[in-house]
């Protein structure tokens, strides 16, 4: 193995790193805000199902220039690509590490897209970025968490009309609750099939989905039927608890669908590295070994122990407060957000889903649920992601490009 490589690896590992220090809030988050599960399990969960995530269901074949953000023709040299994608991967690690520090919930994808952004400027000026790119990624800063907003407020509004403020929880439950996760297992199944292990909605994936949901809601409706029975007191608590185990697996899927797709902010760049040692040449995809999707996963499960828990605290408990039923409603926005989105072709970011679906959930109980300030510094660092990213991934290409 060449040493260029393992510098590459060693790069990409480091931005491995900073997406689990980062990224974590988009599945644990909430759950940990809602008390389903501690800080500590929260990181050991996500670890390990971040590792499984990135490690088997990663795809083997990763666009070389994430979200075909660069026209590679004008940069033909490999030489180019392979310094441009280490200045790429450098820029947005240390932009993540600032972004995480001040415990900011940013994209990730942003993060590597403005690392590619830089050194395509660097390296052949404006003509190589792909500029309808940056104005689709520019538009899913307002489209992803308008559409969490919406929908998670939504989903709250929901539950609490037909279950927590009904004049008969008891009676409610069993209806509602089956039938609220029932479909949250029919969006958790599609989006497993689609998102997870990279099939596309066929007639016949739905009818898995559909026949999980149902198989989903019998278990539940029996379950609750169980608990219920002689609760005479306060069913409220024992609906919330029912909506703390849901909430759990919700998360813990999430964690899993974020390690598989993820990864490959890290590892995009990399493979792109790894194809132009290996063949000294410039192409559109790489296929690459699956220890380095390994390498991915394990930067991204340590990411996550060493510095996960800022910005989970941050979307968690900052932002307004949670409990059970609203984690769930936040967990259930978000997967279907994604999951629609990403089908219709629409731009979209999942850290911002997440927080958007928080926001919708405190507007849900009105504007004084929410903390304003946190939301206005979380917006700023949005908008400066792409150029932070981009000014030192610039300046580290110029660096490394005295070198080349």
């Amino acid at each position: 193995m060449s040493i260029i490589l393992i510098i590459g690896l060693l790069i990409g590992f480091g931005m491995a790193l900073a997406i689990g220090a980062n990224d974590v809030a988009n599945s644990m988050a909430t759950a940990v805000g809602a008390k389903a599960i501690t800080p500590k399990q929260a990181v050991i969960i996500a670890g390990v199902l971040e590792f499984v995530g990135a490690t088997f269901f990663g795809k083997q074949v990763t666009d070389t220039i994430r979200k075909g953000i660069l026209h590679l023709e004008i940069l033909a040299d490999p030489k180019l690509v392979i310094w441009g994608s280490m200045a790429a991967l450098v820029g947005a690690t240390i932009w993540l590490a600032i972004a995480t520090y001040k415990s900011w919930p940013v994209s990730t994808t942003h993060s590597i897209v403005g690392g590619m952004v830089g050194y395509g400027i660097a390296a052949g000026g404006l003509a190589v970025v792909n500029w309808s790119k940056i104005f689709t990624i520019t538009l899913s800063w307002i489209i992803s968490p308008l559409v969490g907003l919406a929908v998670s407020f939504a989903m709250f509004k929901a539950i609490s009309a037909t279950i927590l403020h009904s004049k008969n929880i008891k009676k409610n439950s069993k209806i509602w609750i089956p039938f609220f996760l029932g479909l949250a297992a029919f969006i958790i199944g599609l989006s497993f099939i689609v998102k997870t292990l990279h099939i596309s909605i066929t007639f016949k994936s739905i009818i898995y989905a559909i026949l999980f949901g149902i198989f989903v809601s019998l278990i539940i409706m029996i379950y609750i039927i169980i608990k219920l029975k002689n609760v005479s007191d306060d069913p409220y608590i024992y609906v919330e608890e029912i909506f703390r185990k849901s909430q759990v697996v919700t998360s813990c899927y999430v964690a899993l669908a974020h390690g598989a797709n993820d990864v490959a902010n890290a590892i995009g760049p990399v493979a792109a590295i790894y194809a132009a040692v290996m063949t000294g040449t410039v192409g559109a995809k790489a296929e690459i070994p699956r220890y380095i999707l390994a390498l991915g996963g394990v930067g991204i499960a340590i990411g996550v122990a060493i510095w996960g828990s800022r910005v989970m605290k941050t979307v968690g408990t900052e932002i307004t407060e949670l409990n059970n039923s609203r984690g769930f409603a936040i967990d259930f926005s978000t997967a279907t957000t994604v999951l629609l989105a990403s089908n219709m072709g629409m731009p979209i970011s999942t850290t911002h889903t997440v927080v958007g679906s928080v926001i919708g959930n405190g507007l849900a109980r009105g504007t004084g649920s929410i903390n304003l300030g946190v939301i206005k510094d979380i917006f700023v660092s949005w908008f400066l992601t792409v150029p932070a990213a981009a000014i030192v991934s610039y300046i580290i290409f110029k660096i490394f490009s005295l070198f080349i």
